[in-house]
């Protein structure tokens, strides 16, 4: 859940839906990926101010719930969050690179979307949980379905 971030000048709730993908959109983000992932999304957080509230991976890409201050741009984020989870990725993982096109883990391009923090953070929050997981579908009528 969020909070309320208390500087010298201000307060602020700061959410942003960060979704970054795997280059070439491979499968490369296994159960020791996802791990170790969530390990150095950790130390980032203790080094930047940033907070990830949910981290969310499905195979090829990964979601990320992160909680901010207004010093740092999306922008800033998204490239913090991505330099630094690659280099690390491709570090602590074993063979993770030889994997890899061209040994990039990321592609160029990124999602960013800001979040509001009543309704729809606690939404894109069980969103970015269930990633990964097999999704239930019942057929309510031959032309619509609905996700329970």
């Amino acid at each position: 859940m969020s909070i309320y971030i208390h500087k010298a000048h201000n307060v602020s709730v700061l959410l942003y839906h960060l979704v970054c993908v795997a280059k070439g959109r491979q499968l490369v983000i296994s159960t020791e990926v996802d791990a170790q992932l969530k390990q150095i999304c950790q130390e980032i957080s203790q080094r930047y101010e940033m907070h990830f509230v949910e981290i969310g991976a499905d195979g090829d890409h990964v979601h990320f719930l992160i909680q901010s201050v207004p010093t740092y741009s999306p922008t800033k984020i998204a490239r913090t969050v991505k330099s630094i989870l690659a280099r690390e990725l491709l570090k602590r993982v074993a063979g993770l690179r030889e994997s890899l096109w061209g040994a990039q883990f990321w592609t160029d391009g990124y999602f960013v979307n800001s979040v509001g923090r009543s309704n729809s953070e606690t939404v894109i929050q069980k969103y970015i949980r269930n990633q990964g997981r097999p999704k239930d579908y019942v057929q309510i009528s031959k032309d619509q379905l609905r996700l329970f």
